[in-house]
């Protein structure tokens, strides 16, 4: 195993491609080892260097309902009133704070994510 520091995007490429080979790796053996270090390296680069911050709150909401195959009348018990729930998806209307409660207990989407950019 070889595992040096990734300093650039072309190392990152570079160890993106070492990693496809040893993504299937069995765990206990020095192939997943070196695999669990890769990754690890990796992250650390990626988050230096491409740092993003929370979803905006409609983009959370919205990948929650395409994960779970959610339509705008199944947010309802979180969010209100059909015409509610589209002014809240259209961002004519910002979430209260017990739509923001609602949507995390109910749909797990992260405090962090729902109050994004909440002033």
């Amino acid at each position: 195993m070889t595992i040096k520091p990734i300093r650039t995007d072309d190392d990152l490429r570079a160890a993106f491609r070492h990693l496809e080979g040893l993504y299937q790796a069995d765990e206990g053996t020095p192939e997943a080892d070196e695999r669990d270090v890769l990754v690890t390296l990796i992250e650390a680069y990626e988050n230096k260097h491409y740092a993003f911050g929370p979803a905006d709150p409609v983009d959370a909401i919205r990948f929650r309902m395409e994960q779970q195959g959610l339509t705008p009348r199944d947010l309802e018990p979180f969010i209100g009133p059909s015409g509610r729930v589209s002014e809240v998806l259209n961002r004519k209307r910002p979430l209260s704070l017990r739509m923001v409660k609602q949507l995390h207990e109910g749909l797990q989407i992260p405090y962090e994510s729902l109050l994004a950019g909440a002033s």
